[in-house]
């Protein structure tokens, strides 16, 4: 309905300012359709096409960026096939006209969009609009993704029935995992399933479970209304790298490897000369202020310098305006045994008395890090990317951590829209990994406007 609102109204909107309220206004062409009903196409092609693009898909609404880019690329394509019949036909169609009405409509469309999503979590976290499931698998494999859809709830649409085990399936949970109910063996499921109301059963671990046995479980789901998922056991791989084939009657999915270097890739290292070079240019003004500020109030440098690791374990001198007082590094120690709101490697506290009153408002709203478009220009960082380590960190890391350093190191990234300071360690180096292996230019827009918000919030920013 609300697509059906936001396409009627900004077609309207854009046939009113081009061609006039006139419904009887002459043709657009020797042999083209009044402009009336040029709008009413226009507008059933874009609701065919977020039909066509799966865009209400229940599976993928409210998820975010996937649902955005199916949004998208329906717009997208209803642009290109206007554009071309118009070209074929000689109608004329007003490109100006085409030009504001569909990327207006698809930004509005964004907002809706975001809006239902925001009104679905509300509904999540109420215990509404979920989908019972019950997951069969090994243990250690179940009790990590029931870990995993815990800390995402707002995320997902799953509820947790139960779960089914493999091999011994009277096994207790590990502790952490809570109250949670092992209703029996794998291949009960189907039937225990149907007794707790379940809408799926998810399949995990399935390295377990035989062909056959994985065969006899869909086929005694069928007219059970109960559906099936499975889920393999590679993990944080986004959608753009997999695809899946058919061979010999078996569904094989392909992982195409991380790209790190290539096109993309230098598209991305001069976009981010080019955004630092524009973004300084605007805030150049009101960093001279807080750099006014910050000499007023405390003495000292205006910016702190502090090495960090980037590309390739490289160390470089990131800059940041000065929020604490110069003695910040020779109390740390005495500070931090008082009280640590850290996640056990990051070392923070909310009520840091080292910081400045100035550097508590800049901190707040992440102002101190202005400074690193330079570091941005200068090629150490990118606007994108991991949050870039101490030298002391690293020291702590096993090999798979060490893999966030195959990308220069951004201002902002995964970690610092998804609750920054408030995550622990290792959900912080999980969603840095995660983008490290998944990037796109795509998500890195994602990213950029999230950032926006979480500033503005300043949610985990101490």
């Amino acid at each position: 309905m609300t697509d059906a609102f936001v396409i009627g109204l900004v077609m309207v909107i854009a046939h009113g300012l081009r061609f006039g309220w006139d419904p009887f206004v002459g043709l657009m062409g020797p042999s083209g359709p009044a402009p009336w009903w040029l709008t009413v196409s226009i507008s059933a092609l874009w609701l065919l096409e977020l039909s066509w693009t799966r865009s209400r898909d229940i599976r993928i609404v409210g998820t975010g960026p996937e649902e955005y880019e199916r949004v998208a690329a329906a717009g997208w394509r209803t642009f290109a096939i206007v554009a071309i019949i118009g070209f074929l036909t000689q109608w004329g169609i007003s490109r100006g006209y085409l030009l504001f009405a569909i990327p207006l409509g698809t930004l509005v469309l964004f907002g809706y969009r975001r809006a239902w999503r925001l009104w679905l979590q509300e509904q999540r976290n109420l215990g509404r609009m979920r989908q019972r499931v019950v997951l069969a698998g090994p243990q250690r494999t179940v009790e990590q993704m029931i870990r995993r859809l815990r800390r995402s709830e707002k995320d997902h649409p799953y509820e947790i029935a139960g779960v089914c085990l493999s091999g011994s399936p009277t096994a207790a949970l590990a502790p952490d995992i809570g109250p949670m109910r092992v209703l029996g063996p794998i291949g009960d499921a189907p039937r225990l399933a149907g007794d707790v109301e379940a809408e799926f059963i998810v399949l995990a671990g399935t390295e377990e479970v035989s062909l056959r046995e994985a065969r006899k479980l869909e086929f005694a789901l069928e007219d059970t209304g109960v559906g099936l998922i499975v889920a393999p056991t590679v993990a944080d791989v986004a959608i753009p790298r997999v695809a899946v084939s058919e061979v010999a009657g078996l569904p094989l999915m392909h992982v195409d490897p991380p790209r790190f270097t290539g096109p993309t890739r230098a598209l991305k290292y001069g976009a981010d000369k080019v955004s630092a070079a524009v973004i300084l240019a605007i805030v150049g003004l009101p960093m001279l202020v807080i750099a006014l500020a910050i000499t007023l109030t405390s003495p000292g440098p205006v910016l702190f310098r502090q090495r960090r690791v980037g590309l390739g374990h490289e160390h470089f001198e990131m800059l940041k305006f000065r929020s604490m007082y110069v003695d910040a590094e020779e109390r740390k120690a005495e500070v931090m045994a008082a009280e640590d709101d850290g996640n056990g490697v990051l070392a923070k506290r909310r009520d840091d008395p080292r910081v400045t009153s100035v550097g508590r408002i800049l901190r707040r709203y992440s102002l101190d890090e202005l400074p690193q478009l330079i570091n941005v220009l200068k090629g150490d960082m990118s606007l994108v990317g991991p949050r870039p380590p101490l030298p002391a960190e690293t020291e702590l890391w096993d090999e798979d951590v060490s893999r966030r350093q195959l990308v220069r190191p951004g201002m902002t990234g995964l970690w610092q829209v998804s609750g920054r300071s408030n995550l622990s360690w290792d959900e912080s180096v999980r969603l840095d990994l995660h983008y490290t292996q998944n990037w796109t230019l795509g998500l890195d827009a994602v990213i950029m406007l999230r950032t926006v918000r979480a500033v503005l919030a300043g949610k985990g920013a101490y």
